[in-house]
């Protein structure tokens, strides 16, 4: 065989492997990052960004919405399933840095991304189907605005749920507002203001979750649920309950709060933020302590505006939460915390973000009751 003969045969073989290169590249570009699949009668939706733990993005947004619209709609769906892809995660929140590129600059992404996200969150609540979330894994921000409205929601031993907004110089938004403050005494101001984790069972115990299910029962659960003949709530409420009656795992460890339940109400009852923080430094005990370190270390603005959104939205139904809420996520992008607490938390990662103001005392009311204020006609509309 000629040198030429032999050189053709390794150039043809090296295009080949380029093409094969470029052919997997271009699929896994293509890869759809949300599918939307009709499953027997049930409508089911995944989060398929496992690598960044499914993270919201407005694409994805996009995708869900007209889809569960339809569903709602359409005579052949009787119920919705949404779970995340991976393993790891349901959502680990929304997409935090293309929305802080875009504030900075003006890009009316900062506008849309918060409205039609907010717009999803109040279809999950007040969807005419059941609507099941498969909360296995991660499950913060976004991913909590996709799962709590809904009629059930299922948590695992994987099940890891916060919303740790005041460390970023946000807010715990998503209907955050109307959720938290309806659980259990002071619970959801202090998960709101501390961002602290709850696991497994501790998610259903919270009253977060509907339902507890070990994770390797979740394909038999899905497959039971998809194989209802007249998937009404009643019958999709009692295959669940049959499939957490039988997960036993963590069934005799006690609420990982429950001893510090009463703490809880007695430090965080305050008619302000300061006086809260007053509480904790009076009390002294290991516990008030922790608090006033993690609390320390938030937006003393975000504490503020947080404090005061669970405290209107204890009175109001989830569209004037959410209407709210949007307003608070424009002020934030007004605002100068929000950019610093993603670049100390997620960019730069030092973990010292410079607050302005450093100190709850020097956040007026004033400035807080201007960030509840109207847009007028850039008001969300549900």
């Amino acid at each position: 065989m000629s040198l030429t003969t032999l050189a053709c045969k390794h150039r043809l073989r090296s295009i080949c492997r380029l093409h094969r290169i470029q052919g997997h590249m271009m699929s896994s570009r293509v890869e759809p990052e949300v599918l939307l699949e009709k499953v027997g009668r049930a409508g089911v939706i995944t989060m398929n960004r496992p690598k960044v733990l499914n993270a919201l993005n407005f694409t994805m947004i996009r995708a869900i919405y007209p889809q569960l619209k339809k569903w709602e709609s359409d005579s052949d769906t009787d119920l919705v399933i949404i779970k995340g892809a991976g393993g790891k995660a349901f959502c680990a929140g929304g997409d935090i840095r293309a929305i802080t590129e875009a504030g900075k600059v003006g890009d009316p992404l900062a506008k849309v991304f918060f409205r039609e996200e907010y717009i999803l969150n109040n279809a999950i609540g007040t969807c005419r189907k059941p609507f099941i979330a498969f909360i296995d894994g991660i499950t913060m921000g976004g991913g909590v605005g996709l799962s709590v409205h809904g009629r059930f929601r299922v948590a695992t031993e994987r099940t890891m749920f916060a919303m740790p907004e005041t460390a970023i110089g946000l807010f715990p938004d998503v209907g955050g507002g109307y959720f938290l403050p309806r659980l259990q005494g002071k619970l959801g101001l202090f998960l709101a203001l501390t961002g602290f984790r709850l696991r497994g069972r501790d998610v259903h115990r919270a009253g977060i979750a509907t339902h507890f299910v070990e994770s390797k029962k979740m394909l038999d659960l899905e497959k039971e649920l998809v194989d209802l003949s007249s998937p009404s709530a009643e019958n999709i409420s009692s295959v669940l309950d049959s499939f957490q009656n039988e997960s036993s795992l963590d069934r005799d460890k006690p609420f990982v709060l429950e001893k510090h339940m009463s703490d809880i109400d007695r430090l965080f009852s305050s008619n302000s933020m300061e006086g809260i923080m007053q509480n904790l430094k009076a009390d002294g005990s290991d516990f008030a302590k922790k608090q006033v370190e993690t609390l320390s270390k938030m937006s003393p603005t975000s504490l503020k505006l947080t404090y005061k959104q669970l405290q209107l939205g204890a009175t109001l139904n989830l569209q004037d939460v959410l209407v709210m809420e949007y307003r608070l996520s424009q002020a934030c992008m007004r605002g100068y915390d929000f950019y610093e607490g993603v670049r100390a938390v997620l960019v730069d990662k030092d973990q010292s973000p410079k607050w302005k103001p450093p100190t709850l005392e020097e956040v007026t009311d004033p400035s807080v009751d201007q960030c509840f204020s109207s847009l007028g006609d850039l008001d969300l509309s549900l």
